[in-house]
Order: structure tokens, then sequence, then C-alpha cells
């Protein structure tokens, strides 16, 4: 347990992450479905539209796996699609110092 917290408000604090994630991976599944992909390629192909110099760099070390990433850089999102991402994405708390 964290120093300084109660485990009721941590389990509270992690059960409305859970919420606010499982809120983004329903989005993710819900725009896969349409295009035919994997949520993985979803969130690949939206990490290549968020800039020309950004490749993302999935590892793996199935040759399946590999070739579903690659199936990323064929999709293409839609200003709305991309638009629902991002407000999913806005209430998460994501820490990107491991980034």
């Amino acid at each position: 347990m964290l120093k300084g917290i109660s485990e009721a408000k941590w389990v509270d604090s992690a059960l409305k992450s859970c919420k606010k994630n499982q809120a983004l991976l329903d989005l993710l599944k819900e725009i896969a479905d349409r295009k035919n992909a994997t949520s993985a390629q979803i969130v690949l192909a939206w990490e290549l539209a968020q800039k020309p110099w950004i490749v993302p760099i999935p590892g793996t070390t199935k040759m399946h796996r590999l070739e579903e990433n690659l199936g990323g850089a064929a999709i293409e999102l839609s200003p709305e699609e991309l638009k629902d991402i991002n407000a999913a994405l806005d209430p998460l708390d994501i820490d990107e110092t491991h980034f």
C-alpha cells in the first residue's frame, strides 16, 4: 500500500481508474470492429496519426503479432474517430515518465 493512503481510498481510486480505462478499451474495440481490425492496430494507427515524425516501435517475439502490428499502418482513422479516442484519453491519468 502507498504510504499515507488508506486501503479503502486506494481501492476506490483503482475502481474509478478501471472504469475510465474500460471506456477507452470499449471505444477502441468498437472502432476496431467497424474497421475489421484489432484494438492493437487501432492504437498503432492512432499513434501514427499524431505527428508525421512519430514512429511506434511495438515489440514482439511472435511473427503473427508482427504481422498484426504492421496492419496498423494500413488503417486510416477519421477525424471523428481521432477526436473520440483523444476525448476518451483526456480523463485518464497517464504517467509518461517511462516513455
